[in-house]
């Protein structure tokens, strides 16, 4: 549901310029799918378990909707939220039983108010992880995970954009855009759009295609097994990265990517699509090494954690440790920066070249 909302909030965003894009403290812009895709997941997790017993930590928070000079904001995610709820009977969901007014949907998103921490059972969701990539076209996720104790359990991601060939993803994101509205509905040349799951300790992660039919999404379709890769050669690794520069050092990479002996050029692809990318065996390698100051949120890796390693793939800090999801919002103590790998040969490598070079950089 998140997914095919995203994808309309998006076209309009993209072809109709009527989208209203607003920008947070940090800067970062927030769109009308931001809110909507927080509102919708709230909503139905509530119903699914009632309200007294979903606790969430998100990304957005209700302050700019709630302003007064954000009527009409908030108006157009009311309007969002009910379109896409409208729809939950084609994926199995019942629909409210009226529309929900501006102050439902303002109450559905301010529930997302949880710190997490080491004790019980909470989900943590990015409602649209790669806003960047959202509002440019291009990749975006939508990532839900749950967490119980500390550990995350179920690892959900929604890739609106993933092609379903993985050529597509080094071609740039206006390319395909016209490939996309000028192929036929049936036509197989730029097939995308999928969500992919995995349940901790199952050994398997699954695909479900986005499949559309006259517009609208058919669920369920047939899922299927995804694995990482089985190349553990450098020199046949491709090695995933972010594609901003802000918080994420390029020139520390591309040199641990040379003194192991990456020889592919890096796949730069924004948001939680990167951990897609190696659980589906389309990369072998993330790496992400922020700059001083940056602190990294469990929103943005723990449904990518899960997946990856239930791909059979291995996520770990720079130090070899297991990233931390119990400390509230923050993934505290990270050694240094985050590593997914396809397998613990290539994960090793990777791990020895950052300790021999690290006091050379300048993180």
């Amino acid at each position: 549901m998140a997914s095919l909302l995203c994808r309309r909030v998006q076209e309009s965003l993209i072809f109709e310029s009527n989208v209203n894009v607003q920008s947070k403290e940090d800067n970062s812009p927030v769109t009308v799918a931001d809110w909507s895709v927080q509102a919708t997941v709230s909503w139905v997790l509530s119903q699914a378990f009632g309200s007294e017993n979903v606790f969430i930590v998100a990304e957005e928070d209700v302050e700019t909707l709630s302003r007064c000079d954000s009527v009409g904001l908030l108006d157009a995610v009311a309007k969002t939220v009910n379109d896409s709820l409208a729809e939950a009977p084609s994926f199995g969901i019942r629909p409210p039983a009226a529309p929900l007014n501006t102050s439902e949907v303002l109450e559905a998103i301010s529930r997302c108010n949880s710190p997490g921490g080491p004790t019980g059972r909470f989900w943590v969701l990015d409602p649209v992880d790669g806003t960047l990539g959202f509002v440019r076209g291009d990749q975006y996720a939508i990532a839900l995970a749950l967490i119980e104790d500390g550990e995350p359990v179920l690892g959900v991601l929604g890739c609106p954009n993933y092609p379903m060939k993985k050529e597509w993803l080094s071609y740039q994101n206006g390319y395909q855009r016209i490939v996309s509205r000028l192929a036929s509905p049936s036509s197989t040349s730029w097939n995308r759009g999928c969500v992919i799951y995995a349940k901790k300790a199952s050994g398997v992660a699954w695909m479900q295609p986005l499949l559309e039919k006259e517009k609208k999404f058919v669920w369920p379709n047939s899922a299927r097994e995804i694995k990482v890769s089985t190349i553990d050669n450098p020199a046949l690794a491709t090695l995933c990265e972010p594609v901003e520069k802000a918080n994420s050092s390029h020139s520390f990479t591309a040199g641990l990517a040379h003194s192991v002996g990456l020889r592919n050029e890096p796949l730069r692809v924004y948001s939680m699509v990167k951990y897609a990318a190696i659980a589906r065996g389309d990369a072998e390698i993330f790496m992400k090494f922020a700059r001083a100051g940056y602190k990294e949120k469990i929103w943005d890796h723990a449904a990518g954690v899960v997946i990856i390693q239930e791909a059979g793939g291995v996520v770990t800090d720079a130090g070899g440790h297991p990233l931390c999801f119990s400390r509230g919002m923050y993934l505290e103590g990270l050694d240094r920066g985050i590593i997914a790998s396809s397998g613990a040969t290539l994960h090793e490598k990777i791990i020895r070249a950052v300790d021999a070079s690290w006091n050379s950089s300048s993180l």
